[in-house]
């Protein structure tokens, strides 16, 4: 079960990379003008926001189960080790928190230009802490591209 899920975990970052940079350029072309808020512009928001949620379940759930992961005070010597423990983790999660406020928010707001430029900078905040603490392969301790 866990090769299984590190490879989706893996290979869905993709699937949330992607959903991340569609809607920050959605949103980024309504900052300017005079735009209304509507459904559409809320789909691509949605599925990232969806997208970062599953991959956060995934996430927890490698995280009881790796192997990677170790809860000892050694563990915090070895760079790989604590990578995973806390930088890795604490950092999703911050992702994560951010995306999800500035979407919930987005939602809440008037006028509706202002809900562009919440989920704007909620996701392109959200994605520089992600694209920070993925363990890409040219990391000493990375993971394979898919």
């Amino acid at each position: 079960m866990y090769p299984i899920l590190v490879h989706l975990h893996s290979g869905f970052r993709w699937v949330l990379l992607i959903t991340l940079v569609l809607a920050i350029i959605q949103t980024a072309g309504k900052l300017s003008g005079n735009h209304s808020f509507t459904d559409k512009d809320k789909k691509m928001p949605l599925f990232a926001f969806i997208s970062c949620h599953i991959q956060l379940l995934v996430g927890l759930i490698l995280y009881a189960i790796s192997p990677k992961v170790v809860f000892s005070a050694e563990s915090m010597k070895d760079a790989m080790s604590r990578f995973f423990l806390v930088e890795h983790t604490s950092m999703m999660i911050l992702a994560i928190i951010i995306i999800s406020v500035g979407y919930i928010m987005a939602k809440k707001v008037a006028p509706e230009k202002k809900a562009f430029s919440r989920i704007f900078w909620a996701y392109l905040i959200g994605l520089i802490l992600i694209l920070a603490s993925i363990p890409w392969p040219f990391m000493g301790y990375g993971t394979s591209w898919f």
